[in-house]
């Protein structure tokens, strides 16, 4: 079962307040704010696998602990992430720049339905861990062990950006009848006083287990 919640654009605003604070004091020495993905790996004819693109049968539910994205070199531990009392979901904390957080009272990544990771794109000190999500390509590979001692194996099929004024809720989290996952981060305009005016989201699928 499928229990992403549509609530969840309440949580983009709360981790759109905590991105772009190293790009927002070091403005000056940083050339460029964390990369954009280009139109070229948006979707083409709407969300889901590209056809001919291999698609896993779901696994059962199990708690992920572990991410890896070599495409951006990421490889992070998951944390849970809750509620907040206004129904929002909570964000990691921002002090460890390598950690994401998945939704624990939604889908678990691999098993049937939308899973969501999200991750900071950078704190005070510097990039974090999803700096580089902006970056990668439709086919890329994400991993995620599980508990269960397997690991769900996904595939890129598009990486695109949104003003928070206009986030796609139901394109993002809504249901899909194979194992779904979206990463999430801040991106879209920069603003050297308020940081990042949107999200990346990266859209993918299961296609193998190990």
């Amino acid at each position: 079962m499928d229990r992403t919640p549509l609530k969840a654009r309440a949580w983009l605003v709360g981790i759109a307040a905590l991105c772009g604070i190293w790009l927002v004091q070091n403005g000056a020495a940083v050339r460029t704010a964390a990369p954009q993905p280009s139109t070229a790996e948006a979707f083409t004819a709407g969300p889901g696998p590209r056809p001919g693109t291999r698609v896993a049968e779901p696994l059962r539910a199990s708690e992920p602990v572990r991410i890896r994205i070599p495409g951006i070199g990421v490889d992070a531990p998951l944390t849970g992430l809750g509620l907040r009392a206004d129904g929002s979901l909570d964000a990691p904390p921002a002090e460890d720049r390598n950690l994401a957080g998945w939704f624990e009272d939604g889908t678990p990544p691999g098993a049937k339905g939308t899973a969501v990771v999200a991750g900071h794109v950078d704190n005070a000190e510097g990039p974090s861990v999803f700096y580089g999500l902006g970056s990668l390509k439709k086919g890329a590979g994400i991993e995620i062990d599980r508990g269960d001692g397997r690991t769900a194996v996904f595939a890129v099929d598009a990486v695109e950006v949104y003003e928070n004024d206009a986030f796609p809720d139901k394109r993002v989290y809504g249901a899909t009848p194979h194992a779904s996952l979206r990463l999430i981060t801040c991106g879209g305009g920069f603003n050297r006083e308020t940081g990042y005016q949107g999200n990346v989201v990266a859209y993918a699928h299961l296609t193998e287990v190990r």
